[in-house]
């Protein structure tokens, strides 16, 4: 199994520290989440059914009625390659491993690239997928951009799949507004902006006939009905979202400004984290976690992330453990 953040558990045991003393900063996920309100009984009494008001709010939030809700945007990664025929899936050499992953298990064959080679090796990939932005570097791509890739692979039947978790705090750079253009595949997740990770909730946009393909492919009831039930009222609840995407982006430059002071400034990243590369970057993970502070380290990449602390306390405490990181 490929290694995420979150490991809280594992990392508990590896450094004999208990798992409440641990600032984790592992994830990118929002540490303020959607407050979860009490659900109704019969979202948990009752098979989820369609057509229950979430489509349509999420049609409202994302801009587009043509998706699939799906059980977070893992379901749709691994299901995904099942729904065409082996090819050359080009994806950033650095980014979200589960997708790369997914497609050589099914037989495709995976070309990693960096940004600046995909319009040279476009000619030759059926699928382009791309993290945007792009976890963990920050590398954004704009919608003319990828709408240039997405005509050049529409017109011999390739797709460009485009994972947007972290793009709710920039909705203006979304592609799922033109969802249903050919060869078109936006994928969406409530787990980082809404930091309802463990609801597994996400969205397909995509063009009818494969939204269609893909239901089949899942089956019936992916989404339990609490989690549909939480998911609509927080795509609903816009005076929350228009909050917590003004603190978030106080807070991405915040925790931008407190690595550099200590001397780490960063590669990239969003509103929801930061990224080093740097040689010691497994010397950085290793010093801070035996402080109690979990980041994400990505060996093949040489690097480290940092998502943002949960309040105030945790802001003093990445603060000393920095300080302290410097000797």
């Amino acid at each position: 199994m490929l290694e995420h953040g979150g490991g809280l558990i594992a990392a508990a045991r590896r450094y004999g520290i208990p798992r409440e003393q641990w600032l984790d900063l592992s994830t990118g996920l929002n540490p303020q989440g959607w407050p979860v309100p009490a659900l109704p009984a019969s979202c948990w009494q009752r098979l989820p059914e369609e057509h229950d008001g979430l489509e349509a709010a999420a049609a409202g939030y994302y801009g587009s009625v043509n998706l699939l809700p799906v059980a977070g945007s893992q379901a749709a990664i691994q299901a995904l390659p099942l729904l065409r025929p082996a090819g050359r899936v080009g994806v950033l050499a650095t980014s979200y491993a589960e997708h790369a992953h997914a497609w050589q298990r099914h037989g495709h064959q995976v070309m990693p690239l960096e940004p600046d080679a995909i319009d040279a090796a476009l000619p030759t990939l059926d699928v382009l997928l791309l993290v945007n932005p792009n976890n963990p570097t920050g590398q954004r791509f704009s919608v003319d951009t990828l709408q240039g890739w997405r005509a050049t692979l529409a017109e011999r039947g390739g797709w460009l799949i485009v994972d947007e978790a972290f793009m709710d705090c920039t909705p203006g750079e979304s592609l799922a507004p033109q969802a249903g253009l050919p060869g078109l595949i936006v994928l969406r997740s409530l787990g980082k902006f809404f930091g309802l990770a463990g609801a597994r909730v996400g969205f397909v946009f995509a063009w009818r006939e494969l939204l269609d393909i893909l239901r089949e492919e899942l089956g019936p009831w992916t989404l339990a009905g609490p989690a549909r039930a939480a998911a609509r009222i927080a795509l609903l609840d816009t005076d929350w979202q228009v909050t917590a995407r003004q603190r978030l982006a106080g807070d991405g430059t915040r925790l931008a400004a407190l690595l550099a002071e200590h001397g780490l400034l960063p590669t990239g990243g969003t509103p929801l984290f930061q990224w080093l590369q740097r040689a010691d970057a497994q010397t950085i993970h290793e010093t801070l976690a035996r402080r109690a502070v979990l980041t994400r380290h990505f060996a093949a990449a040489q690097s480290v992330r940092f998502g943002l602390p949960p309040d105030e306390v945790g802001w003093q405490r990445l603060a000393k453990a920095l300080a302290e990181l410097r000797g």
